[in-house]
């Protein structure tokens, strides 16, 4: 089993920055693409980024690229993502998720991710 724990959420100005996290537990993550996805209040669950096991290739959602950087310390067992530029529309609880299956592309939709965590809320004042 996998244990996924958000943090670095809070409440910041539009421009501002925060940095997530999310630590792992459990089985070991190191071989798992990792991913961000975040969820407004009455829009479906929708993705941020992702990163391969290797850190070698990422992927962003248009909205969020050039803004936001995904990078994973596999030695720590944690993912961050990194949220600079932010704007109001960005405010959303954001969930860090695992996927354990072998597949050439970065996936960017939900059922392809097998673990979740509890989310972090993070809100962005204008």
């Amino acid at each position: 089993q996998v244990q996924l724990v958000e943090s670095g959420g809070g409440l910041v100005q539009a421009g501002g920055s925060l940095r997530l996290s999310c630590a792992t537990s459990g089985r070991t993550v190191s071989s798992y693409l990792m991913g961000w996805f975040r969820q407004a209040p009455g829009k479906e669950r929708e993705f941020v980024a992702a990163i391969s096991w290797s850190g070698g290739r990422t992927a962003y959602t248009d909205s969020v690229r050039g803004r936001f950087t995904i990078s994973r310390d596999n030695a720590k067992n944690t993912v961050y993502l990194q949220m600079n530029s932010l704007k109001p529309e960005d405010t959303a609880v954001y969930y860090c998720a695992a996927s354990a299956r072998a597949i050439p592309t970065i996936p960017t939709t939900v059922p392809w991710y097998d673990y979740w965590g509890q989310g972090t809320q993070v809100t962005v004042s204008s």
